[in-house]
């Protein structure tokens, strides 16, 4: 892909200054827009957005001052390098800066001068403009959360590991090694990328953390990094959510003849999270007691069913309809843990 030209938009309300700049930048492979006023320079950052505004400050209606208070406004243009520039002196300098430009330049143009400062802040608008796209790209392999925190300085210290309460969630699929006995590979695929689009996006709606997919598996934890007050309830309502969700998609499948039910564990727990593997191949993890409680949970919850331990129920009592499953003896755990199934969530008191 050919990369294209770093583009200046340059306003002034005097042609011949434009021209100016025009000469003096063009021949080093900048594009050049020109504007002759604020309100026409601001309709060219939305059809042609530029790498950086050039911006006289001393223009009729709308002022340079204006022109870059109304770029730093819009958070599609926020970032977006301001050059100010202007006959007079510091005061103005002065002004320029508070208004959000990010530098200042006297007229008549020193073309040396113009050059460096103009190839200085395009290097900086690139190196945003990469580090965005990192994130981006993060985003698409790791929860949102988790792109955020490697991509802040603050969370380096998340990273190497801390101890809180959270709340972990496990769901897999009963009936799906049958089903992928029978079905073709094509189809088992097609249902899963059904399933992981699905369960996705009730993770990112409801704010929890998606530690991994493995296959018909995934675990989610919530109120790490991103502290939850009600971090059991999100997960609580994630859970239902997402079987109301799996419905229709399980009904479609039973009517070629596979059954598939969701099952979910939820425990709550002090754990320590942050940074778990090896070099070249890092998750953000979660791990303690509350994890395996979740995940042998899942595995003992009959097609649709919901299991909290105790904790959980403890705090999100007065939200759902539950009942009583009784002590499971669940592997690791030298006594049963009493267990409910969630049954739905509580209707809303009625207002009076």
């Amino acid at each position: 892909m050919i990369e294209r030209k770093p583009r200046i938009l340059a306003v002034d309300d005097t042609p011949a200054n434009l021209r100016v700049v025009e000469a003096m930048l063009g021949p080093l492979g900048y594009e050049i827009v020109m504007a002759r006023s604020g309100p026409e320079a601001l309709e060219k950052m939305r059809t042609d957005p530029p790498d950086l505004v050039l911006s006289d400050i001393v223009m009729p209606g709308m002022t340079g001052y204006d022109l870059c208070r109304k770029i730093r406004e819009d958070p599609a243009t926020r970032f977006l390098p301001v050059v100010m520039v202007t006959a007079s002196g510091d005061q103005e300098r002065v002004q320029a800066i508070e208004a959000g430009a990010d530098d200042f330049m006297a007229k008549p143009y020193n073309q040396v001068e113009l050059r460096s400062r103009v190839a200085s802040r395009i290097r900086l608008k690139r190196y945003h403009d990469t580090i965005e796209r990192q994130k981006e790209e993060l985003s698409r392999f790791l929860s949102p959360q988790v792109a955020a925190l490697v991509s802040s300085a603050e969370g380096q210290q998340l990273l190497a590991g801390h101890r809180r309460e959270a709340t972990a969630v496990f769901c897999d699929l009963r009936g799906f090694t049958a089903f992928s006995d029978s079905a073709e590979p094509e189809e088992v695929l097609g249902m899963l990328r059904d399933y992981h689009a699905m369960m996705g996006a009730l993770i990112v709606e409801h704010g929890g953390t998606l530690e991994h997919f493995a296959g018909d598996g995934l675990m989610v934890f919530f109120n790490d990094p991103v502290p939850q007050d009600d971090h059991v309830a999100r997960a609580v309502r994630m859970a239902v959510a997402m079987r109301e969700r799996f419905a229709p998609l399980a009904a479609r499948w039973a009517k070629l003849g596979f059954e598939l039910g969701l099952g979910v564990g939820i425990a709550t727990g002090y754990a320590t999270l942050g940074r778990i593997g090896f070099e070249g191949r890092y998750d953000y993890g979660m791990v303690g007691a509350a994890v395996i409680v979740a995940s042998r949970l899942s595995s003992a919850a009959e097609a649709n069913q919901i299991l909290l331990n105790p904790r959980a129920h403890a705090a999100v009592d007065e939200l759902v309809e539950a009942e009583e499953v009784g002590a499971l003896a669940l592997k690791g755990f030298a006594r049963p843990i009493p267990t409910v199934n969630v049954v739905g969530l509580r209707s809303p008191a009625p207002v009076s």
